[in-house]
Order: C-alpha cells, then structure tokens, then sequence
C-alpha cells in the first residue's frame, strides 16, 4: 500500500477521531445551553417585566455583536485577570453556549410573536396563570414555528465549534492543523477533517428535518 494512505489510515485518522470526540463534547453541551438560553431570554423578552426585556435585549445585542472568537478570548485569556480560571473546554462550551443562545433567542422571540394573542386571553378565561398558559401553550407552538431557524442556527455551531482550538482547546480543527503541520500534508488532512464537518452537519440535518416533519400540524404551517 502507497505510504501517504498507510499514514493517513495509521496516523491520520486515529488522531482526527479523538479529535471528533472532543468536537461532540464541545457541541452537545453547547446546543442544549444555547436552547435554552434562546428560551428563557426570548420568553423574557416577550412576556417578561420591562426590566426583564432590557435584561434580555441587552443579552441578545451582546453576544450578538462581539465576534465569538472575540468571547472566547475574554472567557480564557480575560477572565484570569479577574481571578476566574476556565479551563479550555470551559471557556468553548461557555463561548459557543451565551453566543448560540443569543442567536437562538431572535428566532424565538419571534416565533413567540406570531401566536395570536387571543390563544392568551382564551387561556385566562379558563383560569390558566401567566406560567401555565406560556409554558404550556404559547411556547410549544413558538418552538415548533421556529425550529427551522433555530436548526439553522445549530448546523452554525457545528462549524464553528472549530474557533475552540484558538483558546488551546484541541478538537478536530485542532488535531487537523498539528497534523498538517507536521507532515506539510495541508491540503489532504484538512479535505479528510472537512469531509468530517460535512458527514456531521449531513447526519444532523436530516436528523433535524425528520423531528420537524413529525412535529408538524398537517395543514398549520402551510
């Protein structure tokens, strides 16, 4: 067999893989986080006490306008001046988690103002709280309505999860760039690390897809 395919196949991939876990250890996480940060701050942002929406735009605005490789600095390089010590998989999960969330949050938010307001009114009338009809009403139809941007938004966070070797976290990009640099093999290590990111983001996709085929009210959203 040719040498370069006996390193790719003895060297290459071997540490490309442990290089994916640490990827799906940073994404997972990441993705519930970010979720639910979507959830809470756009809930906030809708229905909450006026202090509650300042609190939750200027969340938004944000993580919003800094770069993320930006946040990333300031959770591990900027925090230590402050006393605070993250260690790298820390600071990428807190990274990708509040920008994520912040993103999540306008596809929420406005997912939330589509529901006709009289769903609310109705709820009262039959002695619902607030919390109840919100919780159990108005947020499960704003999630459905919003889950393709929201999925959007997820496929976004796979990609990016690459920034995480710039604070020393060693994921897939991260192995990728070593490898490269050792062997000055750049173009086929980082084909086979892209090749990855395309297998990953193919496999969510269509996992995301079907949850929102079978989340679908025939004839609703259409």
């Amino acid at each position: 067999m040719h040498p370069e395919i006996l390193y790719i196949l003895n060297r290459v991939l071997p540490e490309l893989m442990q290089g994916l876990w640490i990827s799906i250890q940073l994404i997972i996480p990441s993705v519930l986080v970010g979720i639910f940060m979507g959830v809470l701050s756009s809930t906030m942002a809708v229905f909450g006490h006026p202090l509650l929406k300042l609190l939750a735009r200027s969340y938004v605005l944000l993580f919003r306008g800094f770069p993320l490789l930006i946040q990333l600095y300031i959770w591990y390089f900027g925090m230590p001046r402050l006393g605070i010590y993250l260690s790298p998989m820390t600071a990428a999960i807190l990274g990708f988690s509040l920008c994520s969330g912040a993103y999540q949050s306008e596809y929420i938010r406005g997912a939330l103002l589509s529901i006709k307001s009289g769903q609310l009114l109705a709820a009262y009338s039959l002695g619902l709280s607030r919390f109840k009809t919100i919780f159990w009403i108005i947020l499960p139809q704003a999630l459905r309505r919003a889950l393709p941007g929201c999925s959007n938004e997820i496929i976004y966070l796979i990609k990016y999860s690459s920034l995480a070797y710039m604070v020393t976290c060693i994921e897939l990009t991260g192995k990728g760039k070593i490898l490269a640099s050792a062997s000055f093999k750049y173009t086929e290590v980082f084909l086979i690390v892209g090749v990855i990111y395309l297998i990953i983001v193919y496999f969510v996709s269509s996992l995301l897809s079907f949850l929102e085929n079978r989340l679908a009210v025939p004839g609703f959203e259409k």
